[in-house]
């Protein structure tokens, strides 16, 4: 959904509503657990085959391949979706207990 957004000075810039979908993202050598961004017309699978080389992930902690030793909590991750083995929702996890 597109919000008009005008501003002194601005013409228009459409403002894209998104909800945050947490994930656990699987690629060769690590696991994730983060957040996707979704249009609210969108689903999962729209955004792991878009046509974008890099989905942005936020929230995000990194962990070893088996998903036990965390290496690492970032804000914002840009994973190349050529990475991606699998994907699912992470049921434990939302944005209220982040």
């Amino acid at each position: 959904m597109s919000t008009p957004y005008e501003e002194k000075g601005k013409i228009f810039t459409p403002v894209v509503t998104k909800r945050e979908f947490p994930v656990i993202i699987q690629t060769g050598t690590n696991r994730l657990r983060g957040f996707l961004h979704l249009r609210e017309d969108e689903r999962l699978k729209d955004v792991i085959n878009s046509s974008e080389e890099f989905i942005a992930v936020t929230q995000v902690e990194l962990f070893d391949q088996e998903g036990k030793q965390a290496l690492l909590k970032t804000d914002f991750l840009a994973l190349n979706r050529r990475q991606i083995i699998w994907v699912v929702e992470d049921h434990t996890r939302d944005a209220a207990n982040v």
